[in-house]
């Protein structure tokens, strides 16, 4: 059996978490006190039993709500180091932190500023933890073109400052990937790699376009995927990694349940499945509980749980050498899983 702290051990990397998304709800309520921002009784509780009725709209306020207690520079910093000690007490050895500088720009300054302030704080959570945290620059499908265009270039410009990738998120219903298809572009010739949403609020449909589009190298969510076998063979051939999230789906009404989540079909498929959390400070669960869903609900023993943590790695930019110790670190895991299971 695979326990809680089996889980931990597992090397893995951590592929989708948004920034506010990953606040400590104790963060959440200190600076709300702190600034003055009344927050709704849904932020207030700290895990509410029933956010499986959340709609997106509820959702989306909710977030906005929570973004606003963050007004300085300090508490970026603040924000992005405790984040990476979560991932440290998780097992996950490596972060691509999901930022959206427009939305931020107001308190911080501008835009400019904005990303200056989210590269020194991932590289201070670096040397303050040892996890590896990057970042991956997100355009909002719900504002113009022309602002996603603005942020693929100053991501672009961070290249070197700890910007990995790019991204398109918020109400998958609004905006095409073709309104994003310049942006993208910038992003990839620029060295970035490209990691829009797709497939969560909207089906199959929503993934093909996005993937003949923009050309991801992973896909934020994709699980309505399985709505097309032939678009499965198409991420498969490509190997397209899905950023599978189930406490996330569940809880907007992506699917009915835990055991709804198509990680089985995915994998089946041949489709490269990586496990991430996206909000927890939303959803309640980090990315050690949506290992134990995927064990306790799906039934996936230590070799299947060592996959997904190797599937992580694999589709992460993290440098060859961490990559080849963790892939080691993987396998020593389930060997030993595997001898305790014959013992």
């Amino acid at each position: 059996m695979v326990t809680d702290a089996d889980l931990v051990a597992l090397p893995k990397a951590h592929l989708h978490l948004h920034l506010t998304g990953g606040m400590r709800h104790a963060t959440l309520v200190e600076l709300a006190q702190q600034h003055g921002v009344h927050l709704p009784e849904r932020l207030v509780d700290d895990l509410p039993d029933d956010w499986r009725v959340l709609g997106w709209a509820r959702f989306q306020r909710l977030y906005d709500l929570a973004r606003g207690v963050l007004r300085s520079p300090a508490e970026i910093h603040r924000l992005v180091r405790e984040i990476a000690e979560d991932e440290r007490a998780a097992g996950s050895r490596w972060l691509e932190l999901q930022v959206t500088p427009s939305g931020y720009a107001v308190r911080l300054g501008d835009l400019v500023t904005a990303m200056e302030v989210f590269c020194s704080a991932a590289a201070d959570a670096e040397r303050a933890t040892g996890v590896g945290v990057r970042l991956i620059v997100a355009a909002n499908r719900t504002r113009p073109p022309w602002e996603a265009e603005t942020l693929a270039r100053l991501a672009v410009r961070h290249r070197g400052d700890g910007v990995v990738g790019y991204g398109l998120s918020n109400d998958e219903r609004a905006g095409s990937p073709e309104d994003f298809a310049k942006a993208f572009r910038l992003a990839r010739e620029g060295g970035l790699i490209a990691v829009p949403h797709a497939g969560e609020l909207l089906g199959a449909r929503s993934v093909a376009r996005t993937v003949d589009v923009l050309a991801p190298r992973r896909l934020g969510h994709g699980v309505r995927a399985v709505e097309d076998p032939s678009l499965l063979d198409v991420l498969a051939e490509r190997a397209i990694a899905c950023e599978v999230c189930p406490a996330s789906n569940v809880a907007l009404g992506v699917f009915a349940g835990h055991e709804a989540v198509p990680l089985r079909p995915l994998e089946v498929a041949g489709v490269p499945v990586v496990l991430a959390a996206d909000d927890p400070l939303l959803f309640g669960a980090g990315l050690v509980e949506q290992y134990a869903a995927v064990r306790d609900v799906h039934g996936y023993g230590s070799g299947d749980l060592a996959r997904l943590a190797r599937a992580s790695v694999i589709h992460s930019t993290m440098p060859p050498d961490l990559r080849a110790r963790m892939l080691s670190d993987i396998d020593e895991w389930e060997r030993a899983a595997a001898a305790r299971m014959r013992g």
